[in-house]
């Protein structure tokens, strides 16, 4: 019988466990089905230890094992060549040219400068800390729904992302976007740091560097090009205050 209700007692976790993990954005559940597993070890060496199935060195091994990968974080920002070491074994890219983030209280959009390509995550709300990239043609459209309803300002941002990744698809009314810009004008200016990130510029910026980047946003940001024209005030909001 106790036999039974420790199987019962594990089965009910293993589903409690895969239901947190379903439950996260696709690009976290990897790194928490690894610390599950590692979890399971621990709890299963110690019990085979304890029961006298084990012996002793076993358990010793898998305690460093754990504490090398608990360790982890921390290594690689001790030691950065570990750092570019993980990034070339997961074929990780070197970065272009730079990219622009805008921000709102629910999503935050990064405009690529080689590519023109958009991509974000969502900040706050019942999608918090999925990637836009992650969900499919359904979620963002409970994403757009709800953000029409929280946060108006998102709208145009996430606007600017449907139609660039679903082209010739109208991504909702044109209601939202004229409440959403009106907000955004009643909400007064950016700031400094803001603006910066707008333009993908850091805090040593000139003048000359500021029109440059201006004027490579404003191309990238064409109609043609997939942009519009929330995201293209908002490059032109930056240069202004930061010349001012």
């Amino acid at each position: 019988m106790p036999r039974i209700v420790l199987l019962l007692a594990v089965l009910a976790t293993a589903y409690l466990l895969y239901r947190r993990v379903q439950a996260l954005p696709p690009h976290k559940r990897r790194g928490e089905m690894l610390r599950i597993a590692v979890g399971v070890a621990v709890v299963a060496v110690v019990l085979l230890t304890l029961a006298g199935k084990m012996h002793w060195v076993g358990a010793a091994l898998t305690g460093l094992l754990v504490a090398a990968r608990q360790a982890l974080p921390v290594l690689l920002r001790l030691f950065p060549v570990l750092a570019q070491w993980r990034q070339q074994s997961a074929g990780a890219q070197p970065a272009g040219g730079g990219q622009s983030t805008v921000k709102t209280r629910t999503l935050a959009m990064h405009l690529d400068h080689d590519s023109g390509a958009l991509s974000g995550e969502v900040l706050a709300g019942p999608w918090q800390d999925w990637r836009l990239d992650e969900m499919d043609r359904s979620q963002l459209g409970e994403l757009r729904r709800w953000c029409a309803a929280e946060d108006p300002e998102a709208v145009q941002l996430l606007d600017s992302y449907l139609e660039q990744r679903f082209p010739g698809e109208a991504p909702g009314d044109g209601g939202d976007g004229e409440r959403a810009q009106q907000e955004s004008q009643d909400n007064g200016g950016m700031t400094r740091s803001e603006a910066l990130a707008v333009l993908g510029l850091g805090e040593a910026a000139t003048r000359d560097d500021i029109i440059a980047a201006h004027r490579r946003l404003m191309q990238k940001l064409h109609p043609d090009r997939g942009g519009n024209d929330y995201l293209a005030a908002k490059v032109n909001e930056a240069k202004d205050l930061l010349l001012r």
